[in-house]
């Protein structure tokens, strides 16, 4: 079987990624991640990519900063999204293990 991959690429389908990840990010929990992701929304890019350059683990600011890059449909547009998605993915690994691990705290020491 054969499969056939379409290369594409159009503002549609890389904003439906973009929900995607955005999805996967959640609501933002601290200030530090209301102000990119509102700042994302009023396509202030700039100031997302700076907030990710100055707080460098944080990878809620590391999945955002990456997406305003990906709405300028360059050849790149791709490997943007896919950084982008990692970071989302690390993201909630990251906040996954800190809830477990507060959980585990809880059940051990009562």
């Amino acid at each position: 079987m054969s499969t056939t991959i379409n290369t594409e690429i159009n503002l549609e389908r890389v904003n439906q990624a973009i929900a995607a990840i955005l999805t996967v990010l959640g609501e933002p929990e601290i200030e530090l991640h209301t102000e990119a992701l509102e700042a994302f929304h009023r396509g202030e890019y700039q100031i997302v990519k700076r907030l990710a350059a100055t707080n460098l683990s944080d990878y809620y600011c590391k999945a955002l900063g990456y997406l305003g890059g990906a709405l300028k449909l360059t050849p790149n547009t791709d490997t943007i999204l896919a950084e982008s998605a990692r970071a989302a993915a690390d993201f909630v690994r990251e906040r996954t293990l800190a809830h477990l691990g507060t959980e585990i705290a809880k059940a051990l020491t009562k």
